[in-house]
C-alpha cells in the first residue's frame, strides 16, 4: 500500500506538481535559505525576497560575513524575523564547523540554528537525495485527510503518529519528486478548504473524501481567545532624522531598530523633556498590526524638537537616522509604513 502511494504521488508530482521555482535546485545552500523563508510565508511573497536576498549573499560565506543589520534589513517585511536571525547564526556555524560545507545528514543539519525536525530532513532530501520524511502543515493535511487521521496535528501525540505514517510512505528511489509532491499536493490540490478532490490523486484511497469530512479534517487547533495588546510609539524628529532605537535580540521583533515604544502620551512627553524642546504634535489615526498570538494596536505619536540636548544626539540603544534612509534600514513592516508616512509629510 504504502509503496503504492508514493508510486502514484511521484508520478502526478512529474506531471501536476510544481515546477521552475528558483530554489529548484541541487545548491544545499539555495534549498535552505527557501525552505527557511517558506516557514510560514507563501511561495507568491518569499520570490522576490529570495532574489533580492541571493543577489547580495549568493553564498553561505557571503552571508556568514555580512553584519547582522545588512541580513535584517533585507529580511525586513518578511516577518518572524528570528528567521533570519537564525539565518546568519547557522551560516556561521557551516563555516567554524563544517569548513564552509553545508551538511548533508539531516541530524547533522538539524543541529543548525533555526532548522527542525522537518526542514533539516526536507533540506537532505532536497540537496542530497537522502531518505528523509518531511512533516511540514501541507504534508499533514494530507496525510490526516487520506488515512482519516484523529486530533490535532499540533498535539504531540497524533504528530509522533503522523511522523510513524510519513516515514512508511517513504520511497526507495526519487525522494526530490515524492518530497515536492507531498509539498505540491497540499498546497495546490489538497487545500484548508474548497479541496480539488475531483483532480486528486488519492481520492479513491482518501478516507476524508470517501467520507466527506475534508472539512473536519485535520481537526482544528482548539480556540483560545487572542489578546489585545497597544502601545503609543514615538515619531521623533529633529532636523529631517528620525529617532529609532534598537530592539532587545529575542522577542517582538528582535534586534530591529523600531520607534521608542510608551504605554502613554505623558510618557512621551518625559521623553520629549529630558532631550530637549521640541512640540508633541496630534497624534495619527491607531494602526493595527496582527501578530500569530496578539493583536498590537499602535497610536503614532509625532514629535518635532527643535532644540535637542547635545548628550543625547547619539544614546547607545539607537541613532538618529535621516527620514530618507530610515525607511530601508531592518525596521518591521508597520513600523516602515510609518516612516514613508513621516518622510512624505515632511
Amino acid at each position: 500500500m504504502e509503496s503504492a502511494f508514493a508510486e502514484r504521488l511521484i508520478a502526478w508530482q512529474q506531471t501536476h506538481g510544481r515546477h521552475g521555482l528558483p530554489w529548484q535546485v541541487s545548491d544545499p545552500y539555495r534549498v535552505w535559505l527557501s525552505e527557511i523563508m517558506l516557514q510560514q510565508t507563501q511561495v507568491s511573497t518569499v520570490l522576490g525576497y529570495y532574489a533580492r536576498f541571493l543577489e547580495r549573499f549568493p553564498d553561505v560565506a557571503s552571508l556568514a560575513a555580512a553584519p547582522l543589520d545588512d541580513v535584517l534589513a533585507l529580511w525586513s517585511g518578511l516577518g518572524y524575523y528570528t528567521r533570519a536571525r537564525n539565518l546568519h547564526k547557522a551560516a556561521g556555524m557551516v563555516m567554524s564547523e563544517f569548513g564552509g560545507q553545508f551538511p548533508q545528514e539531516r541530524s547533522q543539519i538539524e543541529r543548525l540554528p533555526g532548522i527542525g525536525r522537518s526542514t533539516a530532513a526536507a533540506i537532505a532530501a532536497f540537496a542530497f537525495g537522502q531518505r528523509e520524511a518531511i512533516l511540514d502543515g501541507n504534508v499533514k493535511r494530507v496525510l490526516t485527510r487520506c488515512f482519516g487521521v484523529e486530533g490535532f496535528p499540533g498535539e504531540k501525540k497524533v504528530e509522533q503518529q503522523l511522523w510513524v505514517l510519513a516515514e512508511s510512505l517513504l520511497p526507495n528511489q526519487g525522494m526530490t519528486a515524492y518530497t515536492q509532491g507531498m509539498m505540491d499536493l497540499g498546497a495546490t490540490v489538497c487545500t484548508r478548504s474548497k479541496p480539488a478532490c475531483t483532480v486528486c490523486p488519492m481520492v479513491d484511497r482518501c478516507i476524508a473524501a470517501r467520507d466527506g469530512r475534508c472539512a473536519e479534517l485535520p481537526a482544528r487547533r482548539p480556540k483560545k481567545v487572542v489578546p489585545t495588546r497597544r502601545t503609543v510609539m514615538l515619531l521623533a524628529v529633529h532636523q529631517n532624522r528620525v529617532w529609532l532605537e534598537r530592539r532587545p535580540p529575542s522577542g517582538i521583533w528582535g534586534g530591529l531598530l523600531s520607534l521608542p515604544e510608551f504605554e502613554t502620551s505623558e510618557a512621551v512627553d518625559v521623553w520629549r523633556r529630558e532631550r530637549g524642546s521640541g512640540d508633541l504634535l496630534p497624534a495619527w489615526p491607531e494602526l493595527e498590526h496582527v501578530f500569530s498570538h496578539f493583536r498590537l494596536i499602535i497610536t503614532p505619536q509625532p514629535l518635532r524638537l527643535d532644540i535637542l540636548d547635545g548628550r543625547v544626539v547619539k544614546e547607545e540603544n539607537g541613532n538618529w537616522l535621516s527620514l530618507a534612509e530610515a525607511p530601508d534600514a531592518g525596521v518591521p513592516a508597520p513600523v516602515r509604513r510609518l516612516l514613508h508616512r513621516l518622510a512624505e509629510e515632511r
